[in-house]
């Protein structure tokens, strides 16, 4: 989510070839492995549920940098997240981000919106347009590891994802060009019930805002 901060998400990739099973199209090679799990774990966000995402910035050196929690809305393909000053609104179309402390509104279509990671649930619905997925490993306590690495270039090198035995998605980490990471875990995930106002932001209900319409 480019508008909403600026997100900062370099590990070994030690999986050896017997762990990934491949398929050769004619648009490159696919991981029928990492395909499974992220389609298992975005299962599970299937229908309307809220979740809480914890964002954590770290520089070259580890250091925590910066911190920041959102509690996110989702139904495929609409969402709401709410973190700190900012809200975002996204009806399937359009996405409204909101900066309350500036009193300002930028609505855009949702296509400007393909680098939201603070949205996981997105992230997981779309990721193959986006990204080529790859198998790295199963760690002792079954959680499954993968790595999305982005079709076209970006300020980052991949994001490694963290779904659990379960199938639920627990963490991503985006590894930076400048040995920067930021990492995003999942909490308090749970179902959930919406109405179609919840994914829109009004306007005409919050006079003072100023509007500046992208689309």
């Amino acid at each position: 989510m480019k508008k909403l901060v600026a997100l900062l998400f370099t590990a070994l990739l030690c999986a050896s070839a017997s762990y990934a099973q491949l398929t050769h199209t004619a648009n490159g090679t696919v991981d029928q492995n990492a395909t499974t799990i992220i389609k298992k774990a975005s299962a599970k966000m299937s229908g309307t549920v809220s979740f809480t995402v914890t964002v954590v910035n770290y520089d070259a050196n580890k250091k925590e940098t910066f911190r920041q929690k959102a509690d996110v809305l989702y139904n495929a393909p609409r969402y709401r997240v709410k973190a700190g000053s900012v809200d975002i609104y996204c009806d399937g179309k359009s996405v409204w981000q909101v900066n309350k402390s500036a009193k300002e509104v930028v609505v855009t279509p949702i296509a400007d919106s393909d680098d939201d990671l603070t949205n996981p649930a997105r992230l997981l619905a779309n990721y193959s347009k986006n990204y080529r997925a790859k198998f790295i490993r199963e760690e002792e306590n079954g959680t499954s590891i993968i790595d999305l690495q982005p079709n076209k270039g970006r300020s980052y090198h991949k994001i490694r994802i963290y779904v659990d035995k379960n199938g639920q998605l627990k963490k991503l980490e985006q590894h930076n060009y400048d040995s920067s990471r930021s990492e995003y875990t999942v909490s308090n995930f749970k179902n959930a019930t919406a109405a179609d106002a919840d994914f829109v932001y009004d306007t005409k209900a919050n006079p003072g805002i100023v509007v500046i319409d992208m689309r």
